[in-house]
């Protein structure tokens, strides 16, 4: 499974779902592993790159994951 959300704060974000502390798609489907994360200046283009991304096939979100991290390794250590 593939989720993909925003956050204003990714620590306490990442902390949640591995806790599974929060009802939803997370929970439901034990996704706890960050594979790929992206910055951005504000809230808004935050937003918007999330709908870009929910908008793409699952193929080519997989190529944008193996383009940053051909592992899929778990980069949350890098957060927390």
């Amino acid at each position: 499974m593939l989720y993909i959300g925003s956050t204003v704060d990714l620590k306490t974000r990442l902390s949640q779902h591995t806790g599974r502390l929060i009802a939803g798609f997370t929970k439901k489907y034990n996704v706890c592993t960050l594979v790929y994360f992206e910055e951005h200046a504000d809230v808004a283009a935050a937003e918007l790159r999330e709908k870009q991304l929910k908008g793409k096939t699952r193929v080519k979100k997989n190529t944008l994951v193996q383009s940053m991290n051909p592992e899929w390794n778990d980069l949350s250590s890098r957060i927390i």
